[in-house]
């Protein structure tokens, strides 16, 4: 194991990989993933590889609390967390990037591999990045001891960290605000550039969030402007109609935000939903990120 932890963004040549892409590596990781009908339908997941033994994390979507080294607490930003899945991966969200990894549970012992892939975005949030680096630090290349009690979970490494984690509860597309956390842009010809996922500007957070309810309506804000539109729910897909909004003028970032998620209206997105994690994404390619209010 490990005696120095290495730069994550060193880890391997494929740390450019899209949110969406390093989503692909976990789309066994966790269970009550729903795409469709709101049911929170559930997925056994696949059989067993490098997991001899489940401690009963496996399967869920843990938020992240904390993270403790060298004696000092550093809380976590809103959607940082991580998932174990029963096929010998971990993943989830440092709390501005997205992770994968392949990890062996054997009773109350994790060892999670030294070939971490992640998102590269930059989050200005206050202490994001700090945060990233030491989870990072704490879950890559790293053999854990886990501790479950009921919904809580307890992580500490051999070199000192401890994590502290909870079981996220399901949350329902309808009635849940979502706040909105990062957008993935169109270029002015309507492509995605590369997929990757944008975090908000620090001016946007905390101001972008949507509203779905079962009448067919979404509400919210878009970081300058309210806005309301038709949203049509269907099998894994939300058709959103022409949007209305308000016509205030804000600052540059905030405009640039407003149209990233406009782009999203007029036409059918996909839609996931895990725990308390929305993602949209259009066929042309933009898309966003969300986590349910708590």
């Amino acid at each position: 194991m490990h005696t120095q932890r290495r730069n994550l963004s060193a880890l391997s040549p494929r740390v450019g990989l899209s949110a969406l892409a390093v989503t692909g590596l976990l789309a066994t990781a966790a269970c009550g993933t729903e795409s469709g009908d709101g049911n929170g339908k559930e997925d056994s997941g696949s059989s067993s590889v490098g997991t001899r033994q489940d401690t009963g994390i496996t399967g869920k979507q843990w938020n992240v609390e904390s993270v403790t080294a060298g004696g000092k607490t550093q809380e976590a930003p809103a959607g940082a967390h991580i998932e174990f899945g029963k096929d010998g991966k971990v993943g989830g969200n440092y709390g501005c990037n997205h992770f994968g990894a392949t990890a062996e549970i054997e009773g109350d012992t994790i060892t999670v591999g030294d070939d971490t892939v992640k998102t590269k975005m930059a989050c200005t949030a206050d202490g994001a990045m700090s945060f990233e680096s030491k989870l990072g630090e704490a879950i890559s290349d790293s053999k854990i001891k886990a501790d479950v009690n009921d919904d809580e979970l307890t992580l500490t490494t051999e070199d000192g960290y401890t994590v502290k984690l909870t079981a996220e509860k399901p949350a329902d597309l309808y009635g849940t605000k979502w706040n909105v956390t990062g957008t993935v842009k169109v270029d002015e010809k309507g492509d995605s550039k590369g997929g990757s996922a944008v975090a908000l500007s620090s001016a946007a957070e905390g101001k972008v969030h949507l509203t779905f309810d079962e009448k067919g309506t979404v509400r919210g804000e878009l970081g300058c402007n309210k806005v309301t539109a038709k949203a049509t729910v269907g099998d894994g897909t939300i058709t959103l109609g022409t949007p209305g909004t308000t016509r205030k003028m804000c600052s540059d970032s905030l405009m640039d935000t407003e149209r990233s998620l406009l782009a999203l209206f007029d036409g059918t997105v996909k839609y996931t939903l895990k725990g308390g994690n929305l993602t949209l994404t259009s066929e042309n390619g933009a898309g966003l990120e969300a986590v349910a209010a708590k």
